[in-house]
């Protein structure tokens, strides 16, 4: 009996069915929009859970814009200062160039910082990959015990993911810059400056499908590389524009911050709020509504026994179709 009640404690108690025969959605996007009404009281849970280990990285970000900010400020007194005669040409170029060198030392500093920041996220997005993943498709995960137990099954290669995550920024900014200034004595070497960015570009498009991959799968790691680099590159334009959506709430954020300056703060206060009350949880929701569909399309149908289709009405089921199945 006491280990029951453990089991309900931990496990928790699964409630009815969202949906009813009648009124399942028939379409991919009547279910992202119908799961997002329905999971959205949890997504904000989740995401409150989520935010803690990004509190480093968030740190450590907040940090460079305040310092980069303050520097920018320092030249636009300077620029004034220079407009009104107050100092010379050579005066102002030289503090410019200070300022540059000082931004750009800001700049590998933070990129530094973010690897352990942002390596010990991985193992807790592999948790919030898996509860998003079953709310997307209309399935049934408990918000603390299933991410907990998605944490414990992936952490390795979540950790190993992250890790990667963390450090390709640093080397992608240390190779631009490094073959950057050899490309002034030999133009071939734009060659491997080119190669670095690809490579960045193309990781960060990966990882649209490396977590749904890693919590769906029973995979080895290179597996799940391989099959994240093909799905990336066969879907590039819907991967470009799933990562570009992700990307809309900082690009607004930059829009208001250039047409109102003087409100600066406020805006990347309000940004801030919208990630700690909501974003995270919001981005990888999505991620998982797309990559359900792509799974369904280029995986699924090639394993056997592999569900498809979860969460939309099938009418070669509707005749085996028990309402009892779904308070069960």
């Amino acid at each position: 009996m006491f280990g029951k009640a453990m089991n309900r404690y931990y496990y928790g108690k699964s409630g009815q069915g969202d949906f009813n025969k009648d009124d399942l959605p028939t379409n991919r996007w009547q279910l992202f929009w119908e799961m997002l009404r329905v999971r959205l009281s949890g997504l904000v849970r989740l995401n409150l859970m989520y935010v803690v280990c990004w509190i480093p990285a968030i740190i450590i970000i907040g940090r460079f814009f305040a310092m980069g900010i303050s520097a920018l400020d320092a030249l636009g007194n300077m620029q004034t200062q220079l407009d009104a005669g107050e100092i010379t040409n050579e005066i102002f170029a030289q503090q410019f160039g200070q300022y540059a060198e000082a931004i750009l030392a800001l700049l590998f500093q933070t990129l530094l910082l973010l690897i352990p920041g942002i390596a010990i996220t991985g193992p807790w997005t592999a948790g919030v990959a898996y509860v998003t993943r079953n709310w997307a498709r209309d399935e049934h995960a408990f918000i603390w015990s299933d991410f907990i137990d998605a944490v414990k099954a992936n952490w390795k290669q979540a950790l190993l993911t992250s890790t990667i995550t963390g450090l390709m920024p640093t080397v992608v900014y240390v190779c631009n810059r490094y073959y950057g200034q050899l490309v002034n004595n030999n133009v071939l070497f734009i060659v491997p400056q080119v190669l670095c960015w690809l490579i960045g570009i193309i990781w960060l498009l990966m990882l649209c499908y490396i977590y749904p991959i890693m919590i769906t799968y029973d995979l080895s790691y290179k597996g799940v590389l391989r099959n994240a680099a093909l799905l990336a590159i066969a879907r590039l334009p819907f991967s470009v524009l799933v990562r570009l959506g992700l990307m809309v709430p900082a690009a607004i954020a930059a829009l208001f911050v250039y047409l109102l300056t003087q409100y600066t703060f406020i805006i990347m206060l309000v940004l801030g709020a919208y990630y700690v009350l909501f974003g995270f949880a919001l981005s990888r929701f999505i991620t998982a509504s797309y990559t359900n569909a792509v799974f369904d399309k280029y995986i699924n149908p090639n394993i056997e026994g592999a569900k498809v289709n979860q969460g939309l009405y099938n009418e070669e089921e509707d005749e085996d179709y028990d309402p009892a199945e779904t308070e069960e």
